[in-house]
């Protein structure tokens, strides 16, 4: 991965709710990295959901129906701790 591919993720994960940017963000500057091609992928495509649902799955409320973007979601939820 380039330093070009992360500050675009980084950019694209920018919301607008500032808890889903601190979320967000936060997994991006510690996780984002390490994780596999699939994985960021996956990432992509969860940041194409809506705001009301990343903050409700971010938040526990409610979780995907993908079990790809169940997994990354508690990853970062895992992270915000």
């Amino acid at each position: 991965m380039t330093e070009i591919q992360f500050k675009r993720a980084r950019w694209r994960s920018r919301r607008g709710m500032r808890e889903l940017d601190v979320l967000l963000n936060r997994f991006i500057d510690t996780h984002y990295k390490d994780l596999s091609a699939v994985t960021r992928n996956a990432f992509d495509a969860l940041l194409k959901e809506s705001d009301i649902d990343l903050y409700a799955w971010l938040t526990g409320r409610t979780a995907p129906s993908n079990a790809e973007l169940r997994l990354l979601v508690a990853l970062i939820r895992g992270c915000s701790n």
